[in-house]
């Protein structure tokens, strides 16, 4: 291996590298942006409800009922 080889870094991640050099807080503003989001208090009661009154679909879903 030669003296001058360095590993290889693709432009996107160099970007990343630099994007969280610039602000070290961007990680900690993604994780509060995804719990206002995705992280929710799942209601059991609710999710049994909506099992509950699934109607099952036809067959070929595009025939009419004779």
């Amino acid at each position: 291996m030669p003296l001058f080889w360095k590993p290889y870094k693709s432009d996107v991640t160099q970007f990343i590298e630099q994007l969280k050099s610039q602000r070290p807080a961007l990680e900690e503003e993604q994780r509060r942006g995804r719990s206002l989001l995705w992280d929710k208090a799942v209601d059991a009661e609710a999710q049994e409800g909506y099992a509950e009154s699934r109607v099952a679909q036809q067959p070929y879903v595009y025939q009419t009922k004779s």
